[in-house]
C-alpha cells in the first residue's frame, strides 16, 4: 500500500476519486487506499486502527479548515508532528478545505457553470423554489447552492460528480491538487 487517505465521509472520497480521474490517474492502481473518518472527530480513531494495521504508513487527507485543531490534536496524539500548523499539516500530506470541499468546489466551478449545471441536472423548477425561501433570500449564490446541493440526500453526490466532470482539469480546488501531488510524490 502506496498511502492511506484519510477523508471526512463518502462525498470526500468520490471528489478524490473522479478529481484523480479526471487528472488521468487511478489511485486504486497506484496503491492509495481512501479511508471515511465520519467526521474529523473520527480521524484519531481512524490513525490508531492503521496503526495497529500497518507498520509506517503513509497518510494524508483533506479536513474542513473549521476541524483543523481536531485534525491537529489527532495527528499530534497518533505522534505525527508537534506544534503542527497549517504548513506542517501540508507538509505531512493533509489539506485544508475552506469551508468544505463543496464550497471549494462551487467556487472552482463559478456561478455560470452552476447554473448550467442545475439546468441539465433537471433542477430548475427546485432551484427556483428554494432561492424564494426567505432565509435563503439575499444570501451569496455559492452559499445557496452548497445547502441546496445538501437538501436531497442525492443531490450532493450527483453535483460533485457533475462539477468534477466539467471543469478543467487544472482547475481543480487547491486541497484537491496539493493531495494529488503530494500522492503522486509518494508513489
Amino acid at each position: 500500500m502506496a498511502a492511506i487517505v484519510l477523508v471526512e465521509g463518502i462525498t470526500d472520497e468520490l471528489a478524490l476519486t473522479l478529481a484523480a480521474r479526471r487528472s488521468g490517474r487511478d489511485l486504486t492502481a497506484e496503491g492509495v487506499t481512501i479511508i471515511g473518518t465520519n467526521g474529523a472527530q473520527g480521524l484519531a480513531r481512524v490513525l490508531r486502527q492503521i496503526a495497529a494495521e500497518h507498520p509506517a504508513p503513509t497518510v494524508a487527507g483533506l479536513y474542513d479548515a473549521g476541524e483543523e485543531p481536531v485534525v491537529r490534536a489527532a495527528l499530534e496524539r497518533a505522534g505525527l508532528g508537534r506544534d503542527l500548523d497549517r504548513s506542517r499539516l501540508e507538509r505531512l500530506g493533509f489539506f485544508a478545505c475552506d469551508s468544505d470541499l463543496e464550497e471549494e468546489l462551487t467556487r472552482a466551478a463559478g456561478d455560470a457553470l452552476l447554473s448550467r449545471l442545475i439546468e441539465l441536472e433537471g433542477d430548475s423548477q427546485a432551484w427556483r423554489t428554494f432561492r424564494k425561501q426567505r432565509h435563503w433570500q439575499g444570501r451569496p449564490a455559492d452559499e445557496q447552492f452548497r445547502r441546496f446541493m445538501r437538501s436531497v440526500s442525492d443531490r450532493n453526490s450527483r453535483y460533485i460528480r457533475c462539477i468534477l466532470e466539467s471543469i478543467d482539469p487544472t482547475q481543480l480546488p487547491r486541497p484537491l491538487l496539493l493531495l494529488l501531488d503530494y500522492l503522486a510524490s509518494r508513489a
